[in-house]
């Protein structure tokens, strides 16, 4: 029983990380495709292309993180807060209420901790 609690968290925790890593990498090149999703303030300015991509790389970083299962608890805690503002900043729809789950997959990862496939549980057993 053990061993499937364990493959279902490394299973959440990957998932998590490519959702992340797929926004991200989008966002990075394509980021007309998200300006869209911008709050009003940030949409209307000049600066709406430069917002998107540092959102993109943002994402790309602590998705790589979360995947490798680095600070994992920590930068699970980050995202899903980071994912909260968004699911709170599109208000109610489809996207939001998707946004709303995908954010309780990523705190339920802060929750949990390190799986035995994190490089942080690797580095801890390694000494």
């Amino acid at each position: 029983m053990q061993t499937s609690t364990e493959n279902a968290r490394i299973v959440v925790r990957v998932g998590m990380s490519l959702v992340f890593l797929w926004f991200g990498i989008n966002q990075l090149f394509l980021p007309g495709n998200f300006i869209g999703y911008l709050p009003p303030f940030i949409f209307d300015s000049a600066y709406a292309n430069t917002a998107v991509m540092a959102n993109g790389i943002f994402e790309i970083i602590f998705g790589s993180l979360l995947l490798t299962g680095f600070f994992t608890r920590i930068v699970a805690l980050i995202l899903a807060l980071h994912l909260s503002a968004i699911t709170v900043q599109l208000g109610y729809g489809e996207t939001a209420v998707r946004d709303f789950g995908l954010t309780f997959a990523t705190l339920s990862i802060a929750i949990g901790g390190a799986d035995k496939l994190c490089l942080e549980t690797y580095l801890m057993n390694r000494e």
